[in-house]
């Protein structure tokens, strides 16, 4: 390239998603612009000896058999439900971005790729997968005292986990999203897994970003994906503090609302892989671009992650200054200023703490004009879906700037009255630049600035 270091544009040119609407971003984009909610009763398992018993499970996606090539099939067998939606999410952007990748020649070896393999890069964001129940309980089972007839943890250790599949370990590692990912598509330069709950999807598109900006690569899948909708998947939730207690409430639409000073989420599921691309590349083959990323930071709390409820809320003052930070700095590597930003996708979560620590930033940086700047709030949608939920943020973004529209809005309870957080309904707008930022339960924040494609 004749381009100097970090002179390269960066698009994006195919969105895949996989949500609680369905699978496909136009199911996602649908959903939303009806003003309609995933939240639903669970019914993957009985939920009622949690604190919520409503969750967002992704309709009419049997896993990722059929979205990929015939001789890779063998291989789902070996995919958690988080590889699934990876590669599902993939396919789909694939499709979108009319791309041409090892997955269209694995059956027919005939033809070449768009983008050389090692031109090809995959950043995907996991979170810590959590294991099947059968599979446990069948190994679990024959860990027993023979003299009681009770678990042992020493026959745990002798029996028990020889009775685990033998890839067990290969089937639950975060790095496998984006292992089948690369193998599937055939991405074979710089590739990389990042686990930072909520903030995984927004950091690893921010590492696309510099990747292909450095002349790493011309094309890179990014995103991110997670399941939480499994026993021990909901109970690390609920131990971390991260679900709230739905009551008797029967309707979905009502059991989270962000901002509104209760400790509510709804756990779910979803992913989101984007394709990036060096926007010469991209105009070279002819490639439509939803929308240019001009802006990328991340900072770091540090704070424990497993606190009292009453510690949490004592750290938000921390959570408002770095995430803060994080998001004046994208705006700096953007050349904006508050002024310019026109929407924001936050994090939303639905939590007290981070809630807080997110208006807290907010208005640290956008002072008084963020009574004025439309909140595009995802959760009482899709629910908190984690290393999922970064990679939607971002897409729903980038269909904001392509559509100049603006989804409508769902929050059935109160909020805080200083913030474009309550309902509404789909809009046409003027969205020239879009912000979109997340923190996360470990303490990382990112910030990604997204610019409309003129």
């Amino acid at each position: 390239s004749t381009l100097g270091p970090m002179d390269r544009r960066v698009v994006i040119t195919g969105i895949g998603a996989v949500s609680g609407f369905g699978v496909g971003a136009a199911p996602l984009w649908q959903g939303l612009t009806s003003g309609a909610s995933a939240i639903r009763r669970i019914s993957l398992f009985d939920p009622s000896g949690f604190r919520s018993r409503f969750g967002v499970e992704i309709q009419g996606f049997q896993g990722a058999k059929d979205f990929v090539p015939k001789s890779y099939r063998k291989a789902v067998k070996v995919m958690a439900r988080d590889t699934e939606l990876a590669v599902g999410a993939a396919k789909f952007a694939v499709e979108d971005a009319g791309l041409i990748t090892r997955a269209a020649l694995s059956d027919d070896a005939s033809g070449t790729t768009t983008y050389p393999a090692e031109r090809t890069g995959c950043h995907v964001g996991a979170g810590l997968i959590a294991a099947e129940t059968d599979e446990l309980t069948s190994a679990l089972v024959t860990a027993v005292d023979p003299a009681t007839g009770q678990f042992d943890i020493k026959a745990w250790g002798g029996v028990g986990l020889t009775n685990l599949q033998p890839l067990w370990m290969l089937k639950y590692l975060p790095n496998m999203l984006a292992c089948h990912v690369t193998i599937i598509h055939g991405a074979e330069g710089p590739s990389n897994t990042i686990t930072c709950t909520d903030a995984s999807g927004i950091l690893s598109i921010g590492e696309s970003t510099r990747v292909i900006e450095r002349d790493g690569a011309d094309l890179c899948f990014s995103g991110g994906a997670e399941s939480k909708l499994n026993l021990v998947g909901m109970l690390r939730l609920q131990f971390a503090g991260r679900v709230g207690d739905t009551g008797t409430e029967t309707d979905g639409s009502r059991a989270l609302l962000p901002y509104d000073g209760r400790s509510v989420g709804v756990p779910g599921e979803a992913g989101a892989i984007l394709t990036l691309e060096a926007q010469t590349t991209a105009k070279a083959r002819g490639a439509r671009q939803y929308a240019e990323i001009v802006g990328f930071a991340s900072t770091h709390c540090g704070w424990p992650p497993y606190m009292t409820d009453q510690e949490r809320l004592g750290t938000r003052g921390v959570l408002n200054r770095s995430l803060g930070y994080a998001i004046w700095r994208a705006l700096n590597d953007a050349g904006l200023t508050p002024d310019d930003i026109d929407a924001i996708v936050p994090q939303a979560a639905g939590s007290a703490l981070e809630d807080g620590g997110e208006v807290g930033a907010l208005r640290n940086v956008f002072g008084d004009r963020i009574k004025k700047i439309p909140l595009v709030t995802l959760t009482p949608n899709v629910g908190t879906c984690a290393a999922g939920s970064g990679g939607l943020m971002v897409a729903v973004a980038a269909k904001c700037l392509a559509e100049q529209k603006l989804p409508a809005r769902i929050h059935a309870g109160k909020h805080d009255s200083t913030l474009m957080a309550g309902p509404s309904t789909t809009r046409r707008a003027t969205l020239n630049h879009i912000l979109v930022c997340s923190s996360s339960l470990g303490g990382q924040n990112a910030a990604i600035v997204l610019k409309s494609i003129v």
